[in-house]
């Protein structure tokens, strides 16, 4: 891929809470190794709206717009995820550069055929996981590197809430509820601090909500086993009022137990990330025959991804998320919905 010889000039497709709130201001902070040339909505509305916020980018009508755009390096796709994969082929057909939201699609199938239009154009294709920078999740790989659990043989992780979501990822056909949204991330985590080949997927999912009211999954439990021994547990419900902890960790020498989400989030809606700061009653505890000790969260940093997206464009660095490590994600989704339909222990394909 030849480098970009310039900030590359990006564009952010959608403007609802994802590319308002995260990648047009994440975007915004990778400057100047990035620049935020623009944002695209077919809303009249919201383009109204982009101007008022974001004076001096470009506004476009739509998706197609930026793609011919010949100004334009690099497109982030904040839109539905059953739209990811034509937008992103015709994106990446166009000559640009791609960037989308998790999940990176529905189906490994679509997932492919991206990254066939990526290596066929010698373009850049990689996945929003900004939360392989939360400061709980680097605490954890910490304490992994430094030999602190002994070998983790077994980490549980949670992302719970209480009620249904609405707008679109309140609708299974676009790729709403809790398994793609956060399933994604936390399988993307599971497979960063667990590299062996995956053996076997077990989900169970509850659908307890109104029908009428949206057709996602309230309860969705993934069970991963892999060719070590090792087993990871992803629990994802929106029907906990009292969430179980963020992370679980048992090695042969401690377990850590941690509570509570990253604070960058809330920060970066409060209009500074930087400010974000861990409460210290959310700070982990690691304890063993030799050890009980808080263990203080590190800081995360969001802002990291986009600049990293900046070096693979401008200086051939790897990207953030490989093509390989965005099919096993997609091949572990596939198969938790299929062992969901089953009840079956389901083998991925690409593990």
């Amino acid at each position: 891929m030849e480098p970009v010889g310039h900030a590359p000039r990006t564009v952010v497709i959608g403007y609802g809470f994802a590319g308002r709130s995260f990648h047009s201001y994440l975007v915004g902070l990778a400057a100047p190794a990035l620049s935020l040339h623009g944002v695209a909505s077919r809303d009249p509305e919201t383009r109204k709206k982009i101007a008022a916020e974001r004076p001096g980018v470009k506004v476009y009508d739509g998706p197609e717009a930026a793609f011919s755009d010949p100004d334009v390096d690099l497109v982030v796709l904040a839109t539905p995820t059953s739209t990811h994969a034509d937008l992103a082929v015709a994106a990446l057909n166009a000559g640009k550069h791609v960037v989308t939201d998790k999940a990176i699609c529905l189906t490994l199938a679509e997932c492919d055929r991206m990254i066939a239009a990526a290596e066929q154009n010698d373009r850049l294709l990689t996945v929003f996981q900004n939360r392989r920078f939360d400061g709980d999740f680097l605490t954890v790989r910490h304490l992994t590197d430094a030999g602190e659990l002994g070998d983790v043989r077994w980490l549980e992780m949670a992302w719970q809430g209480f009620g249904g979501w609405g707008g679109w990822r309140g609708k299974a056909a676009m790729g709403g509820g809790r398994l793609y949204d956060l399933g994604a991330h936390l399988l993307d985590q599971l497979l960063v601090l667990f590299p062996a080949p995956v053996e076997s997927i077990y989900c169970r999912m509850h659908h307890d909500f109104p029908p009428e009211k949206t057709d996602v999954e309230s309860e969705a439990l993934v069970v991963v086993t892999f060719a070590d021994g090792r087993t990871g547990v992803c629990d994802l419900s929106s029907m906990a009022a009292i969430s179980r902890p963020r992370f679980l960790a048992r090695g042969t020498k401690a377990t850590f137990q941690k509570f509570g989400l990253d604070p960058q989030e809330n920060a970066m809606k409060a209009g500074d990330i930087d400010s974000a700061v861990e409460d210290a009653a959310n700070y982990g505890r690691l304890k063993g025959p030799d050890i009980d000790r808080e263990v203080p969260t590190l800081p995360g940093r969001w802002r990291t991804f986009y600049e990293r997206v900046a070096e693979a464009l401008t200086h051939g660095a790897p990207p953030p998320v490989t093509h390989a490590e965005m099919r096993r994600v997609m091949s572990l989704l596939d198969a938790a919905r299929e062992s969901a339909r089953t009840g079956q222990a389901v083998r991925p394909a690409a593990p």
